[in-house]
């Protein structure tokens, strides 16, 4: 079973930049399809992006398009989330996934202030 940690949230203001990672640990990562999502309380988690084990096969959410961009590093077990252009609506708890079988992280929150 593969562990997942992520880092890197926090408060930034409406078009900064911010940088998540996710650490994995126990388990095959670079074998893994990897996605990121977000969650508002009180609302169902959302799906953000994926890539495959290889760094390809990108997929995003019409939602941040354009403005993130998801990379990995299998050297380090690590998958990361480019966020840029920051809006409040991005405010959210992220996590990070392996796509299948699926397996979560705690989070991370990130605050966006208009």
């Amino acid at each position: 079973q593969v562990q997942l940690v992520e880092s890197g949230g926090g408060l930034v203001q409406a078009g900064g930049s911010l940088r998540l990672s996710c650490a994995a640990s126990g388990g095959s990562f670079s074998t893994y399809r990897m996605g990121w999502f977000r969650q508002e309380p009180g609302k169902a988690r959302e799906f953000l992006a994926a890539l495959n084990w290889s760094g390809g096969g990108t997929n995003y959410a019409d939602s941040v398009k354009g403005r993130f961009t998801i990379s990995r590093d299998n050297a380090k077990n690590t998958v990361y989330l480019q966020m840029n252009n920051l809006k409040p609506e991005d405010t959210a708890t992220y996590y990070c996934a392996t796509m299948t079988p699926r397996y979560w992280g705690q989070g991370t929150q990130v605050t966006v202030s208009s």
